[in-house]
C-alpha cells in the first residue's frame, strides 16, 4: 500500500480581505465597539502622564533640603493616573468581551447554516475531521484576533505615538528619532520573518487537518477497519501525517527562536542608545535626573508591550491562517438555490412528475437519461433495476439534492426549482436505504420527522412501525441513546426507527427506499401492510428489490443504465416477458427453493431480493 503524498501547503490569501469578512459581524456591536474604543485612548492618556508625574515627584524630592516640602500635587496625580489606567483598561475589556463572544457566536451560526444549505455533492465530497478542525481553529482564531488587536496591538501602538509625541515637546528630535527608529526596525523584521515562516504554520494546518481527518474516518468505519485487519494500515497513515506534522512544527519552532533573538537585539540596541543620549544631556545639564527616570520609565513601559507585540503579531498571523480556511468554507458555492420570488408549496395532494430528466454526477458521468414517467396525487410508483441502474437518484433529485442536467422534475404541473427548497421537503417524507440516526435517544430520533411532536404521536408513530414493543422492553424506554450513527441498534431496528419518523413526518409524498431491506420476513410482512394503509390517499415512490412488495404499485418502472426500458403495471410487465418477467420468475425460484430449505430446517422462508443494495 502506498501512502498518499502530502500536497503543497495552500496560497497564500490576502489577509486584508479576511479582516473585510470579519468586520460586519464587529461593526454589528458598533455601541460597544465605541465606547470601548473611547476607555481604550482614556486609559492610555492615563498611561503617558504617569511618567510626568513620576518625573515631576523626582525632581522636587531632589530639592535642597531647605525647601523641601512633600509635592502633594505630583503625588496625587500620579495616584489619579494610575487608578485611570486600570480603571479605564478593565472597563475596555468587559466592554469588548460582548464584541468577541458575539462575532463568534454570529460567524459560527452562519457558518453552520451555510454548511447545512450546501448541496450533497459537497457533503458528500468532505472530510468530517477536517472540516471541524478547521471550523474550530477559525473561530479560536477570531477571539485571539479582537482580543489582541484590541488589548494589545491598538493600545501599544497609540502609546508609542502619545510617548513620542511627549518626547517631541519636552526634548530634541534625537530621542523622539531614536525611539521610532528602534520600533520601525523592530517591526519590519517581525514582519519580514514572520511573513516567512508562514508558510510553516500553513502546512502545519494542512496537515494537521489531514491527519485528524483520517483519524475520525477511521474510528466511524471502526468495524470495517477491524473485519479487514487494517490497523496497522490506518495507524501508518495517521502516523505518516503526523510525522509530516512534526517536522513543520520544529521548523516552526526555530524559526521563532531566531526571531525572538533578532527581536532582544533590536529592543537592546535601542534602550541603550536611548539611555546614553540621556545620560549626556544630564551632564550637558539640558536635563535632569527626573527627565532621565520619565525617558526611562517610557522605555519600561513600552519595552513590555513591544516585546509582546512579537508574539501577537505572529499569533495574529496565525489566526488569520486559521480563519481563511473557515472563511473559504462560507464563501463556498451553494449549488442549489431557490431561486428569486420562489413560491411556498402548500398542499395535501401531489402528483409528481419526472419530464425528460438527464443527470449526472459529474460532467463526463450520465446517470440517468431522458426519464420520463407521472405519479398521479394519491398514486403509487415502484422503480426496479439492477444496482447502479439510478433507482436512488430519482430520489435524490426530487428532494432537490441536486438539479437535473436537463428536463424537469415537476410537482402539480409546476418545476420543483420554483418552489422554495424548505416547503417542497416539507411535503417528501423518505425511509431511506442506508438508515443514519443521531446520536441521541430513540424517542429524539423518532421525534425529528416532526419536531413539535407530542410523546403520544412519537409513540402513535412507533407502534405503526413495529418497535414500540422493542423500545418499552428497553431498560430506558424511549430515552435509549442509539449511539454514533445508531450503532447500537440493528439494521433492522434502525430501519423501523426510520419508518416512524417518516410516518409522524405525515407528507403528501412517500418515498419507501428500499425501506423493509433490513427486516426480517414476518416484521415485514406486518410493516409492509402498515406502510400500504399509511400510503392511501399519498403519492408514493417505493424503490425495490423484492418484487413481491410492489405488486399492487400502479405503475412499475424498470431502469438500466439510466434508462427505462419498460413501464407498467405488473400484469402487464409479466405478459411482456421482457426484463421484469425474468427478474420476478428469478425471485419467485429463489423463494421457492428457501420455502423448501426452510422447511427442511424448521426456519422461517427469507424473502429473496434482485441484486445487492442500489447506491445510486
Amino acid at each position: 500500500m502506498r501512502f498518499s503524498h502530502t500536497g503543497p501547503a495552500p496560497a497564500r490569501r490576502d489577509d486584508w480581505q479576511t479582516l473585510k469578512n470579519l468586520w460586519p459581524y464587529v461593526w454589528a456591536f458598533r455601541g460597544r465597539v465605541i465606547l470601548a474604543f473611547s476607555c481604550l485612548i482614556i486609559a492610555k492618556l492615563a498611561n503617558v502622564t504617569t511618567p510626568i508625574y513620576l518625573k515631576d515627584l523626582i525632581d522636587s524630592l531632589g530639592a535642597p533640603a531647605s525647601v523641601l516640602a512633600v509635592p502633594v500635587a505630583a503625588l496625587v496625580g500620579y495616584g489619579l493616573a494610575r487608578l485611570m489606567t486600570g480603571v479605564f483598561g478593565e472597563l475596555r475589556d468587559a466592554l469588548f468581551a460582548r464584541v468577541t463572544q458575539g462575532a463568534i457566536q454570529q460567524v459560527a451560526s452562519q457558518l453552520f447554516r451555510h454548511l447545512l444549505s450546501l448541496s450533497l455533492r459537497f457533503h458528500m465530497g468532505r472530510r468530517t475531521g477536517g472540516l471541524t478542525r478547521d471550523i474550530e481553529r477559525g473561530t479560536k482564531g477570531i477571539g485571539f484576533l479582537l482580543n489582541f488587536t484590541v488589548f494589545n496591538i491598538l493600545p501599544t501602538l497609540l502609546e508609542i505615538a502619545m510617548v513620542t509625541g511627549v518626547l517631541l515637546w519636552r526634548y530634541d528630535w534625537v530621542l523622539a528619532a531614536l525611539t521610532l527608529a528602534t520600533i520601525a526596525a523592530y517591526v519590519l523584521f517581525t514582519l519580514r520573518v514572520t511573513e516567512r515562516r508562514m508558510v510553516y504554520r500553513r502546512t502545519m494546518n494542512t496537515l494537521d487537518s489531514q491527519a485528524n481527518g483520517k483519524a475520525v474516518d477511521a474510528l466511524l468505519n471502526y468495524e470495517t477497519v477491524k473485519y479487514f485487519g487494517n490497523e496497522g494500515y490506518e495507524s501508518g497513515r495517521y502516523d505518516h501525517d503526523m510525522r509530516s506534522w512534526v517536522d513543520s512544527a520544529v521548523r516552526n519552532q526555530v524559526s521563532l527562536n531566531l526571531l525572538n533573538m533578532g527581536q532582544g537585539l533590536i529592543i537592546t540596541v535601542g534602550m541603550t542608545a536611548l539611555l546614553w543620549q540621556s545620560a549626556l544631556r544630564v551632564v550637558q545639564g539640558s536635563m535632569t535626573i527626573g527627565d532621565v527616570v520619565l525617558v526611562s520609565a517610557y522605555l519600561t513601559q513600552l519595552y513590555v508591550p513591544l516585546n509582546f507585540l512579537g508574539f501577537v503579531y505572529r499569533e495574529i498571523k496565525h489566526a488569520l491562517a486559521d480563519m481563511e480556511r473557515m472563511f473559504e468554507l462560507m464563501a463556498h458555492h451553494q449549488e442549489v438555490t431557490d431561486r428569486p420570488g420562489a413560491k411556498t408549496l402548500q398542499t395535501r395532494q401531489a402528483s409528481v412528475t419526472f419530464e425528460s430528466v438527464d443527470f449526472g454526477y459529474q460532467a463526463d458521468r450520465q446517470i440517468l437519461h431522458d426519464v420520463d414517467f407521472e405519479v398521479p396525487a394519491g398514486g403509487s410508483l415502484a422503480v426496479v433495476g439492477a444496482s447502479g441502474a439510478g433507482k436512488s437518484t430519482l430520489s435524490r433529485l426530487l428532494f432537490r439534492f441536486y438539479d437535473p442536467t436537463g428536463g424537469a422534475v415537476r410537482i402539480n404541473g409546476y418545476d420543483i426549482r420554483d418552489y422554495t427548497q424548505d416547503s417542497l421537503r416539507a411535503h417528501i417524507g423518505i425511509v431511506p436505504q442506508d438508515t443514519v440516526l443521531f446520536n441521541d435517544t430513540i424517542g429524539y430520533n423518532i421525534a425529528y420527522g416532526r419536531t413539535g411532536a407530542s410523546q403520544d404521536e412519537v409513540v402513535a408513530a412507533a407502534q405503526a412501525a413495529h418497535i414500540h414493543d422493542f423500545v418499552t422492553s428497553l431498560p430506558q424506554g424511549y430515552d435509549t441513546q442509539v449511539g454514533e450513527r445508531g450503532l447500537k441498534l440493528s439494521g433492522g431496528e434502525k430501519q423501523r426507527v426510520a419508518i416512524a419518523r417518516a410516518l409522524l413526518k405525515s407528507p403528501p409524498i412517500l418515498v419507501f427506499d428500499e425501506a423493509t431491506s433490513a427486516l426480517d420476513t414476518r416484521t415485514e410482512r406486518a410493516i409492509q401492510e402498515q406502510l400500504n394503509r399509511i400510503a392511501e390517499g399519498r403519492t408514493t415512490i417505493i424503490i425495490a428489490h423484492r418484487l413481491s412488495t410492489i405488486v399492487h404499485a400502479d405503475l412499475i418502472l424498470v431502469l438500466d443504465a439510466g434508462r427505462v426500458i419498460e413501464q407498467g403495471t405488473h400484469a402487464q410487465l409479466l405478459a411482456q416477458n421482457g426484463r421484469y418477467a425474468r427478474m420476478w420468475a428469478l425471485q419467485q425460484s429463489r423463494t421457492q427453493e428457501g420455502a423448501l430449505s426452510a422447511e427442511a430446517s424448521g426456519m422461517p422462508a427469507p424473502a429473496a431480493a434482485v441484486d445487492g443494495p442500489d447506491r445510486n
